[in-house]
C-alpha cells in the first residue's frame, strides 16, 4: 500500500485519471432502510413506502429509494485502492460540483459504487481532492447517481 501525504500535490495529482477504480463492495437497500431513512427525513411519499400503492401506480413496479438515501451511503461504501492519503489532521466534505440522480434504486437492491480524482488544488489549509463517483444498482448499467463531490484534507 502505497502511502501519499495529503500536502503531497504531485503524488496526488499523479492519481488523477479517465479511469475509474474497483467497485466497492454491495450495499443493501431494503425496504426497512427506506422506511427508516423516510421517518429521519419526513419524506413519506408514497412512492417510497406504499408497496401496494406502488405496484399499482408507480412506474418502477415498487418502491424506490430515495436520492438522498442513496447519497448517504457514499461514506459507508467500502473501496480498495493500492495507495491512501496520509498525515492529514482530518478530512471534510467540502460540498459539491454535481449530483444527478439518474435512475431509480428498488428497494431490495443492492447498490455499489466507484470513484476517480478529477482534481487536486493546494489550499491555505491543507489540499483539496475533487472526486467523482458513479453509484449503481449492482447489475446495471446507467448509474443510479453521479456526484462530484469536493473533500478537504486539512493540516
Amino acid at each position: 500500500m502505497q502511502n501519499i501525504k495529503f500536502d503531497d500535490v504531485e503524488a496526488l495529482r499523479s492519481k488523477i485519471s479517465p479511469e475509474f477504480g474497483k467497485w466497492s463492495k454491495p450495499i443493501d437497500v431494503t425496504q426497512e432502510k427506506i422506511n427508516q431513512f423516510a421517518d429521519v427525513t419526513g419524506d413519506h411519499q408514497w412512492i417510497h413506502l406504499d408497496i401496494e400503492r406502488c405496484k399499482r401506480e408507480s412506474p418502477f413496479g415498487g418502491p424506490v429509494a430515495h436520492g438522498f438515501l442513496t447519497l448517504s451511503l457514499l461514506p459507508a461504501f467500502e473501496t480498495e485502492n493500492d495507495w491512501q492519503v496520509v498525515g492529514q489532521r482530518n478530512v471534510v466534505n467540502y460540498g459539491a460540483n454535481k449530483l444527478r440522480f439518474m435512475s431509480p434504486v428498488p428497494a431490495g437492491s443492492k447498490v455499489h459504487a466507484r470513484n476517480r480524482i478529477i482534481s487536486v488544488e493546494p489550499r491555505p489549509i491543507g489540499t483539496q481532492v475533487t472526486q467523482e463517483t458513479h453509484v449503481h444498482v449492482v447489475g446495471q448499467d446507467k448509474p443510479a447517481f453521479v456526484y462530484e463531490g469536493i473533500f478537504l484534507y486539512v493540516k
